[in-house]
């Protein structure tokens, strides 16, 4: 699978398939990867800065230089060459790479300032190549206006011919970087013919004596001037052994990305360095000359280990006065030890131009990828392209703006270090992102380039980011806030896309490893929380259940919306697989910290059963079973409120939303809008107000321990706590005191504790004869029948409530009834009631009266929720 997206092979076939349509030009390695990465590697730094850089290191540092250099780039090749032949490799260039392997959020916040990078470059290439130029103008006393302004009409000039170059399409381009290319190696070459051309008096007056041993010797040891040191000459050299990703950056537009980045980026970083180390070995010139062919060595005058006292020229005076020529004081070293002068202004027209054209193309096509995949959706406008290789003309324009814009007022000396750390931030990433695929160990992760090594991948990335502070720790720094600032714009805005990241999978491998860690410890009190089954249906159907118990088990412990499918099993399997993705989608979207499982059974009850058996995973098990109050229990059949009641777990919660039982018999809009408030009424936040917490026999704390964890969240903060509890008459102050003592042992706070000393009192008559006309329709009155035929009954309806039933349970339906009318006098004004469950056996009490005990219980009430637990020490925590 190719990135996660799709097979190679379809790739590949529709991407032939285009071509042939369309006549869609495709380059090869040599054209696509190996010219672009060779000529954007050779720099303007080859022909004026690397002979100052031998004369401040010495040939042997010098070499030293490079090579670490090298070793940067090639690690990163190697790097590159892995993540772009696992899968097809669109275009993108190093943002594809990188955002395939990392994330959106890795590759967004990169491929932004990696193309804003590309866009800068053009300008500093370009400013290079202007200088030149107005040099040149100089010399023949023919400036326009004064050096910086002529710096700006050339640039301008030259910016806009190779804008022309590049909207007229790819294949135009690429000739013109083989024209360039030429041009390049043919300046090379000139300066090593050069090195073997008998030198005049001219030259060795400037510090040129053709191959000698002794300016070798003298040569290679350090001398550094000025300030200047290991790393900071370093730092001057790295840029030119940057723009290997030239290649990949175009890899949309080749016809085998697998096979030509990997050949053409390595081949070019061999090629380019071997051009370096023969340049700075081929030291020719001594690093300090007069120019004056007059300084020439007396006879019998002492050297003193002076290679150019030893061919003849006196050059002493340079110890103690600046002088104009040699490694360490002339820039134009090559142009003069070339066999012709030109040749070499005419390789940096051409290693600044290519550069500049180079960058011209990469940025707008990084910049088209990074707008395809939406990351950033503000700036989808520059997605668009046009012809027949789809070329985005709106990204050229968009650079052209850019590199005009630095052209003509920035400061490039200062921008020039935070352009270098881009890069190298680039990189870093690349490295880091093959050691992340590698660690990950991914079956996904199979790249056809066997040569590379996830450490050393992962000691590239450090060696870049070290390399970056080297360079300007303060443009290291910008770097890291301005991807930092990205990345969690990025994360924050979670775009919708999934390629199979290397850092999904290691949050698998992390879960994995967590759970399975998680099973070998023993379960303690301490560590109790609620993990919840909450039986929703789907997630959608019954918000408010679902939001209340989020409330309490966001960040804190197990969620779990659960679904019974329940008819034909291979009806009910279809359904069930069908909406699985759509409803796990609809809890993400909406910001529920839950998961959703389904299960078919036979009946409700024994898929219940199942859900409680087997949701979960390892020690990540459901502890606590949250319903619904079944509403429509008078209406259903016997056997639906037989599943209702007979469902039972460790702990116990039942929501009533009373709300919704006053609605009944409104209009339909004023329906409608009731029955949307009942179902928001858990995702406001609540106001000033109180949970009032009945506790009315020991469960362990777990009445409690739910309202705390509740005014701990953010919605329900402003609520305070009223604890009610049962007591006698002549000892409420002391079951007050008790009462505190305990709570502030647990250290929960409350705000009054009132003892209820008349809760075993008779109901009034009315609200008892409410309760007998609820229960009136399910009673089986046996006892006015004869034996025969209250025998026969009972055998036909098992689940009517019996009058011996009803009597012996009779103070306990008082009980319920009485406690309906303490909630109703002092809960009424509460935001939320919690209520100790009413505990009964099943088998000894009917599902009928149960029922009819649930209902009275939060009848005219707020929302209320009904707890039960035997969890003995939840409390425990708190003590």
């Amino acid at each position: 699978v190719a990135n996660g997206e799709s097979t190679a092979g379809d790739e590949t076939t529709a991407s032939k398939e285009e071509e042939n349509k369309t006549g869609l030009v495709k380059f090869g390695w040599v054209k696509g990867v190996l010219v672009r990465c060779m000529l954007n590697i050779w720099g303007v730094m080859l022909f004026i800065r690397l002979s100052w850089i031998v004369g401040q290191a010495g040939i042997g540092l010098g070499v030293i230089i490079i090579l670490l250099a090298t070793m940067v780039t090639s690690i990163t090749g190697l790097s590159t060459s892995a993540i772009a032949t696992n899968g097809f490799v669109r275009g993108g260039g190093a943002y594809y790479l990188i955002s395939r392997s990392l994330g959106p959020e890795f590759g967004g916040s990169i491929g932004l300032i990696f193309a804003f990078a590309n866009a800068v470059a053009v300008a500093m290439y370009v400013v290079g190549f202007a200088e030149t130029v107005v040099e040149l103008l100089k010399e023949s006393d023919t400036i326009m206006v004064d050096e910086s302004n002529d710096i700006r009409i050339i640039g301008t000039i030259t910016v806009v011919c190779l804008l022309g170059i590049s909207v007229a399409g790819m294949e135009w381009e690429a000739k013109a970087q083989v024209i360039l290319l030429v041009v390049l190696l043919i300046a090379i070459a000139n300066f090593f013919i050069g090195t073997v051309i008998p030198t005049n008096n001219e030259k060795k007056a400037r510090g040129f004596f053709n191959y000698q041993a002794s300016i070798f010797a003298e040569n290679f040891g350090p001398d550094f001037r000025g300030g200047e040191g290991f790393f900071s000459v370093f730092a001057i050299f790295f840029p030119a052994a940057t723009g290997i990703l030239a290649g990949a950056n175009i890899s949309g537009d080749l016809k085998d990305p697998q096979g030509a980045i990997p050949k053409g980026t390595m081949l070019a970083i061999l090629i380019t360095t071997v051009a370096y180390i023969g340049v700075a070995i081929s030291s020719c010139v001594v690093r300090d000359a007069t120019g004056n062919i007059n300084d020439t060595a007396v006879s019998g005058m002492s050297c003193n280990g002076s290679s150019a006292c030893n061919l003849g020229y006196d050059f002493s005076r340079c110890r103690n006065q600046p002088c104009d020529y040699g490694l360490m004081n002339n820039f134009q070293v090559m142009s003069m030890v070339s066999g012709f002068g030109p040749l070499i202004t005419a390789g940096i027209f051409s290693a600044t131009l290519s550069s500049a054209l180079a960058s011209l193309v990469s940025a707008p096509k990084v910049f088209q990828a990074l707008c395809k995949d939406n990351v950033y959706k503000g700036l989808h406008f520059f997605a668009k392209g046009y012809g027949k290789n789809n070329e985005p003309i709106r990204g050229y324009v968009l650079t052209f703006v850019i590199a005009m814009a630095f052209i003509l007022i920035a400061e490039l000396n200062t921008i020039a270090p935070i352009i270098s750390n881009f890069f190298l931030a680039s990189y870093a990433l690349i490295n880091f992102s093959c050691f992340h695929a590698s660690y990950a160990k991914s079956p996904g992760w199979r790249p056809a380039f066997r040569y590379y090594n996830m450490w050393v991948s992962l000691f590239g990335a450090l060696l870049c980011c070290g390399v970056m502070f080297v360079i300007n720790w303060w443009a290291a720094l910008i770097t890291y806030a301005i991807e930092l600032f990205l990345y969690i714009y990025v994360t924050y805005k979670k775009p919708e896309v999934n390629w199979g990241s290397s850092t999904q999978a290691l949050y698998y491998i992390n879960a994995l490893d967590s759970a399975l860690a998680l099973t070998a410890v023993e379960d303690h009190v301490k560590n109790f929380r609620p993990q919840c089954i909450v039986l929703t249906g789907a997630p959608m159907i019954r918000p408010a259940l679902l939001d209340i118990t989020h409330t309490f088990t966001k960040n804190n412990g197990l969620c779990i919306c659960c679904e019974v499918y329940t008819g034909p099993r291979k009806l009910c399997v279809k359904e069930m697989n069908s909406g699985m993705a759509k409803k796990q989608a609809w809890l993400t979207k909406n910001k529920r910290k839950a998961f959703y499982a389904a299960v078919a059974a036979d009946s409700f009850r024994d898929g219940v059963k199942s859900l409680l058996q087997a949701s979960g995973l390892g020690r990540m098990k459901p502890n606590t079973l949250v319903i619904g109050f079944k509403k429509d229990w008078r209406n259903a059949a016997a056997s639906q409120v037989e599943n209702y009641v007979g469902k039972s777990f460790h702990i116990f919660f039942l929501i009533s939303e009373s709300t919704i039982n006053t609605i009944q018999s409104m209009h339909m809009g004023e329906f409608n809008q009731k029955l949307l408030e009942a179902s928001t009424q858990f995702k406001k936040k609540q106001g000033k107000g109180t949970i009032d917490i009945w506790w009315l026999f020991d469960d362990g704390g777990l009445t409690i321990l739910i309202p705390y964890i509740l005014t701990i969240r953010k919605k329900w903060k402003n609520c305070k706590l009223r604890i009610f509890t049962g007591g006698k008459a002549n000892r409420i102050e002391e079951e007050k005191l008790v009462m505190a003592s305990l709570l502030s042992k647990f250290r929960i706070k409350f705000a009054d504790i009132n003892i209820i000393c008349d809760i075993n009192m008779k109901p009034n008559k009315e609200s008892w004869k409410f309760f007998e006309e609820m229960i009136e329709p399910y009673r089986l009155h046996e006892s006015c029948k004869d034996i025969t035929t209250a025998e026969k009954l009972k055998q036909e309806t098992p689940w009517k409530i019996t009058d011996a039933e009803l009597e012996a349970f009779k103070e306990k339906s008082y009980r319920q009834v009485r406690l309906n009318e303490l909630l109703q006098e002092h809960s009424r004004a509460a935001n939320l009631i919690v209520l100790s469950l009413p505990v009964a056996r099943k088998g000894v009490v009917s599902d009928y009266l149960y029922m009819a005990w649930l209902e009275i219980l939060s009848k005219n009430l707020p929302p209320t929720l009904m707890v039960r637990g035997n969890h003995k020490n939840v409390l425990t925590f708190y003590s």
